[in-house]
């Protein structure tokens, strides 16, 4: 592989990196705009605690996007990413067993959290490398 081609291929993937770490902080940062309704949506969902775990789950979320976007302890904060949406897209947005109102939103939901949990797996391997 010539330099530039390494080069243009770094480029790439931290414009990938700073998508995803942002896209994913900033749909974070959104659930803090209304957390009662984040609160009210986890409480729906039989999240336990659900006023203290989804202001947790939604900071951790910010702060491992911010350190996605910024490269900054990397596989820890891809790491905390990918744990986040393999426990909450097969849990919250089970649109399987969704009434027949909200199945729509749900599988919209749960195939976004999908994709972005595509995306983070390749992220960590580029973080363990």
């Amino acid at each position: 592989m010539s330099e530039t081609t390494a080069a243009d291929d770094r480029s790439v993937s931290r414009l990938g990196r700073i998508a995803i770490g942002l896209g994913l902080a900033l749909q974070a940062s959104e659930d803090f705009r209304d957390m009662d309704d984040t609160v009210d949506y986890a409480d729906s969902a039989g999240v336990p605690m659900p006023e203290l775990l989804a202001p947790l789950a939604s900071g951790t979320m910010l702060v491992a996007g911010l350190g996605i976007a910024l490269w900054r302890l990397p596989r820890l904060a891809t790491s905390a990413a990918a744990g986040f949406l393999a426990v909450v897209t097969m849990t919250m947005h089970d649109f399987w067993n969704a009434d027949e109102d909200s199945r729509d939103g749900e599988r919209l939901a749960f195939f976004g959290n999908l994709t972005m949990f595509g995306g983070l797996l390749v992220l960590l391997r580029e973080a363990f490398r």
